[in-house]
């Protein structure tokens, strides 16, 4: 199962700061992605390292995972994913490049009334663009709709709907994120959230977490989060760290 930290900090500050746009939006460190578009012209890169740890036997350690993003225009993004990771199975241990992902997010819904602020996300894994013990089999999608309620000035509600495949076989893997953010200050944000992957012929994974959101400035943000699994198949635990950051071409 692709465990993904590349996850969205459900509820801003727009504190600008004397300039015209918002504070960064990113899509760590919770599972959900928001629906922001990242500014026209700005690449925006989400960096964060994690640890899982399954058993005693299994751990995983990503170092780092990179989300790129690029804004087109108001409505539209592009975006490339890479991962590098360890893997310890008892006495094993592999390392290397997942395969990259290449995509785009499009603002799909402006909120108004029971309608959220709603966006679409597409990937596509790229199977032999990896190193040697993680290429894939095939091409594989991977989409969700992200949505996004204001529940107050300083609250929000967001969740997320999808699949994504494994690249081995044509079995869906769905997905769904749950998630409230709250803002305490015009610096600090959190955030707590339920998610899981449900595959088709599998038992499912489902998860909890949880984390705060640090502002050094409208460009620049870390974040802190951990989780646990309440699945047979889930972690027992897991911990990221991450710092993004958007720059104008």
């Amino acid at each position: 199962m692709k465990t993904k930290n590349i996850i969205c900090l459900l509820f801003f500050t727009y504190n600008c700061f004397g300039q015209d746009l918002p504070s960064i939006q990113t899509d760590r460190p919770d599972q959900t992605e928001c629906p922001f578009i990242v500014p026209t012209h700005y690449f925006q890169f989400e960096n964060g390292f994690s640890y899982e740890k399954t058993n005693e036997n299994f751990k995983e350690i990503v170092a780092p995972t990179i989300l790129t993003r690029f804004g087109i225009n108001d409505h539209f993004e592009l975006r490339l994913i890479t991962e590098y990771l360890v893997n310890r199975n008892y006495s094993e241990r592999n390392s290397g490049f997942n395969p990259i992902l290449i995509g785009f997010k499009s603002r799909l819904f402006e909120e108004k009334g029971l309608i959220p602020l709603t966006s679409f996300i597409g990937h596509i894994v790229v199977p032999k663009l990896a190193s040697s013990e993680y290429i894939k089999q095939y091409y594989t999608p991977e989409f969700r709709f992200t949505m996004q309620h204001t529940i107050s000035k300083n609250q929000s509600l967001s969740y997320n709907i999808g699949s994504e495949w494994n690249g081995e076989t044509a079995q869906p893997t769905f997905i769904y994120t749950l998630t409230t953010g709250y803002t305490f200050s015009e610096k600090i944000s959190g955030y707590v959230e339920l998610y899981g992957f449900i595959p088709q012929l599998e038992k499912p994974d489902h998860r909890f977490d949880a984390g705060f959101c640090y502002l050094f400035n409208p460009n620049h943000q870390l974040d802190v989060s951990g989780g646990i699994g309440f699945s047979a198949i889930s972690p027992k635990y897991f911990v990221s760290l991450g710092y993004s950051f958007r720059v104008k071409i």
